[in-house]
């Protein structure tokens, strides 16, 4: 990608602590990274990040979709010859959609339990809120 197609994104980075965390991690304790390696890598993931979003959104854009989803990430992965990466996306995209269940659960069961009220109780309301509305109803059409 040229200069110019990129725009202001040449401002775009990833945080060099983070990279650096992670670089850290995957690397045995007795070998250290040189700042400058650690800069190309993250220069080089800035750059994969917008082969992958811009193949991401041209699979997109075919199905006239306004929104890039994972499936398209994945398609793209698949265009590109990332195949490899696959199994593992996969895995971690499982993992988010169980985490996102997971908190909508959390969110409807917490607004019964932040009620103060018991299940009985929240439909006793709803069945009188519901009579009470049908009621201004009729009032209104007559």
């Amino acid at each position: 990608m040229s200069d110019n197609e990129r725009g202001n994104d040449d401002e775009l980075s990833l945080p060099k602590a983070t990279v650096q965390k992670l670089i850290n991690e995957m690397m045995p304790d007795d070998i250290a990274c040189a700042k400058d390696t650690r800069d190309l890598l993250i220069e080089c993931c800035v750059e994969f990040i917008h082969l992958l979003a811009s193949e991401s959104n041209e699979i997109c854009e075919k199905e006239t979709k306004k929104t890039i989803a994972a499936e398209h990430v994945i398609a793209a992965l698949k265009a590109l010859g990332f195949d490899g990466y696959l199994p593992e996306v996969e895995v971690v995209l499982q993992d988010h959609r169980t985490q996102q269940k997971s908190k909508d659960k959390d969110k409807k069961s917490g607004r019964l339990e932040n009620s103060g009220k018991t299940e009985e109780e929240l439909l006793l309301e709803q069945t009188r809120l519901f009579a009470e509305a049908k009621s201004r109803q009729l009032t209104q059409q007559h």
